[in-house]
């Protein structure tokens, strides 16, 4: 991960990020419980790193109401044996 295109966001993306570092693919609604950021912080924070390519949106079949969110190129789950 390239860590140079963090530098220049603000600090709620930084948080957002850190805990998606941390947590793997979460919804919006989890990132705002796990953060304590307002709703509109947490979609701002996401649209800039969706912006900078660093975010990536998936489709949630079980509800399609609410989109998953993960960092671009990483995963932190455990690959199957």
């Amino acid at each position: 991960m390239n860590y140079e295109k963090l530098e220049s966001l603000p600090p709620s993306a930084k948080l957002v990020f850190k805990i998606l570092e941390a947590n793997g693919r979460m919804t919006q609604k989890d990132i705002i419980r796990e953060t304590i950021l307002p709703s509109r912080t947490v979609r701002y924070a996401i649209n800039r790193l969706k912006d900078e390519h660093i975010l990536m949106e998936r489709f949630n079949f079980i509800d399609s109401r609410q989109s998953f969110y993960e960092i671009n190129g990483y995963s932190n789950e455990v690959p199957a044996t």
